[in-house]
């Protein structure tokens, strides 16, 4: 088991924790650390498509961590809006953000050497074509 992770890209498996460690921030915060109303809210739901994001990321999936790259934008727009507040909610924003913003930059760093391999690709492609 700790082989097969070792294996994996470092940025992968940060972005795939950090997305672990937000679905358990969101349901902590919103269920009992400090909810939106006393004995929970409705706001637990919001951790729902971190969840399915996590198994894509864990594979390496490349389209998983492309949509995953525009949703974790979302939660680091909340953390941003909701560091305003005071008390247990600034410092539960605080570690949203950081996580979110971990998260965002890994996926980016992962994908980068992907998405340039694909544009070499087809920029040779089309000179194959071009001298055809």
């Amino acid at each position: 088991m700790s082989k097969k992770i070792l294996e994996k890209n470092p940025y992968q498996l940060l972005a795939t924790a950090a997305f672990i460690d937000l679905f358990i921030l969101c349901v902590c915060w919103e269920w009992f650390i400090s909810p939106l109303r006393p004995n929970g809210s409705w706001l637990i739901l919001k951790g729902i498509p971190l969840l399915f994001a996590i198994p894509g990321l864990w594979k390496g999936k490349i389209y998983t961590m492309q949509w995953a790259s525009m949703l974790i934008l979302l939660y680091i727009t909340e953390g941003l809006v909701r560091i305003t507040e005071t008390g247990a909610n600034f410092w539960l924003a605080l570690l949203e953000t950081l996580l979110a913003t971990t998260a965002f930059i890994c996926l980016l760093s992962y994908l980068k050497p992907i998405k340039a391999h694909a544009k070499m690709l087809a920029k040779q492609g089309t000179q194959v074509k071009e001298t055809h």
